[in-house]
């Protein structure tokens, strides 16, 4: 799909609150109702836009602890991979997984209550994992930027 200024308009609005009645959105975009829920429902369909979330606090949930773990694997087979990617997609207080370049390590960033939290984590839910050879973590101790919005051509 090509995305024309329009497009982009109507996406920058959407990525900062996906709650704008499809009205006040062609308000913002300077378009009729009808041509830009039209827009919207391309940009659905094209699978640009992929979903609408709530994003919550996770600081008022009680999950002030941000962790990346690093975790190498015994071995780096499709086999060995795919089990390693379906079991760490079971776990909720896993936000982000990525096979990273190099050798077979993942990187995963964990939401958390505190460090006994992590402990728990780390022995219940990630050492039962076959194949895994190292687990390293580090700590963020402050969260300077976090967004959810990704940057638009143009």
């Amino acid at each position: 799909m090509q995305l024309d200024a329009i497009d982009l308009k109507i996406l920058a609005q959407l990525q900062q609150d996906s709650s704008l009645t499809n009205v006040e959105l062609a308000r913002r975009v300077h378009l009729s109702p009808s041509p830009c829920l039209m827009r919207v429902k391309a940009l659905e369909s094209a699978g640009v836009i992929e979903r609408y979330v709530a994003l919550a606090n996770a600081r008022a949930l009680g999950l002030g602890l941000n962790v990346f773990i690093s975790i190498s694997l015994k071995e780096q087979s499709r086999e060995s991979l795919a089990e390693f990617e379906r079991r760490i997609a079971e776990h909720d207080e896993v936000m982000e997984c990525y096979l990273m370049t190099g050798d077979s390590d993942y990187l995963i960033r964990v939401a958390l209550a505190d460090i006994a939290a992590l402990e728990r984590f780390i022995l219940n839910q990630l050492t039962p994992i076959p194949g895994i050879e190292k687990i390293r973590s580090s700590f963020a101790l402050k969260q300077v930027r976090y967004k959810t919005a990704l940057p638009l051509p143009g």
